[in-house]
């Protein structure tokens, strides 16, 4: 929309277009040749759950035993990381922080990157159930991927028992939380995001989706490239990891992964961008989808794949992920795409509300360019 308006209350976005009437006593804010975009999504991330790597009790990115679907990162997402600051500042507005380690890591939560608190902080719980594919190559592959069939079988079973228990058909059946956390899963309302990256992985994972009857997401998908049809004729999509990487096989080419989304995209598979899980290089992101933009992907569809896909994907375009009435005012305010290095994001909003821009990104930067404009004064 050229020359347009922007309007938004309590949070949401009231109009949007060329010829919007601004109420009397609103407040305006011109931003005359600079460029508005939705927030972007970082769809699989460990924001709020990592801290610094060295330092063990900042890590809460895994749980005791390998089957815990009933983990929530948001009851330990911590509100004040330094790395959430430092995201926002580069235009990444939600992060789906995601648990790991074992088969089962939990369930990832799509959380606002502001707030005082997680309940506060929260979009969405369960975005997705975290399955960890066991890798083919291992002498216990059989061994493992039997135990996340049992679990699935377990949950069933006792889906089925406790919903004799309410119909009053059989006796009283104690909570499992395990379990319990599955029954969204197995009805359908909650995908199962496999992490996979192999081509057998990928491939088994989907013949295993199809025998448990779950909603199936690829994440990782370094080899989905080669598995394109399959992706596409189930209605599979894939959250791609890491774009900017190289690759682990000598006979693969120095792009294979930068040249991966466009891939998926002449391919017709439904696909989001996302770096890697770390939360202090969250950063990053956009930099991951200019990449994929520099190998052959449109610049406008890399763009959406850090915005419109993942809210598609993950079940969060009721509120994120386009400029759209009705829809929350996340937003940034730029000098260009996104997804461009020389871009810069010069205000961003996050349900309303204005943040101060004030990384410790910047605060670092305003330290030492105060100690520069000292010396520079006594000469």
């Amino acid at each position: 929309i050229e020359n347009g308006t922007i309007l938004f209350e309590d949070g949401k976005i009231t109009a949007v277009g060329a010829n919007v009437n601004v109420p009397s006593g609103a407040r305006t804010e011109d931003v005359s040749g600079k460029h508005i975009y939705p927030g972007l999504i970082d769809s699989y991330n460990q924001m709020g759950i990592y801290e610094i790597g060295a330092v063990d009790i900042t890590v809460d990115v895994n749980e005791q035993g390998s089957i815990n679907p009933n983990i929530l990162p948001e009851r330990a997402f911590h509100p004040e990381s330094r790395h959430i600051g430092i995201a926002r500042s580069a235009g990444v507005l939600t992060s789906v922080t995601s648990p790991s380690g074992g088969l089962i890591s939990g369930q990832s939560s799509a959380m606002k990157m502001d707030g005082w608190a997680w309940d506060e902080m929260i979009l969405k719980s369960s975005t997705g159930l975290i399955v960890n594919w066991p890798n083919p190559g291992s002498d216990n592959y059989e061994d493992n991927l039997r135990r996340v069939k049992d679990a699935f079988a377990d949950a069933k079973a006792y889906r089925t028992a406790r919903e004799a228990m309410n119909a009053g058909e059989a006796q009283r059946h104690d909570l499992d939380t395990r379990w319990e956390a599955m029954i969204p899963v197995l009805n359908g309302d909650v995908p199962v995001v496999v992490n996979a990256s192999e081509v057998r992985q990928i491939q088994d994972a989907i013949t295993w989706s199809e025998e448990e009857g779950v909603r199936l997401i690829i994440l990782g998908g370094a080899d989905s490239h080669l598995v394109t049809e399959h992706l596409k004729t189930k209605q599979i999509p894939v959250i791609i990891t890491s774009v900017l990487t190289s690759s682990n096989r000598d006979w693969e080419s120095y792009d294979a992964r930068y040249s991966l989304p466009s891939k998926l995209h002449e391919a017709g598979v439904q696909f989001a961008i996302a770096g890697g899980s770390s939360a202090p290089y969250a950063h990053r992101l956009p930099y991951e989808a200019g990449a994929a933009a520099a190998f052959g992907l449109d610049a406008d569809i890399a763009l959406r794949a850090l915005t419109t896909y993942p809210a598609s994907i993950l079940g969060l375009d009721d509120r994120i992920g386009t400029l759209e009435v009705g829809k929350d005012a996340t937003l940034l305010i730029t000098t260009g795409n996104p997804i461009e290095y020389s871009t810069q994001i010069e205000q961003v909003y996050v349900e309303g509300r204005e943040s101060d821009m004030m990384d410790m990104h910047r605060q670092l930067y305003q330290k030492y360019r105060e100690k520069v404009d000292q010396r520079n004064a006594e000469r």
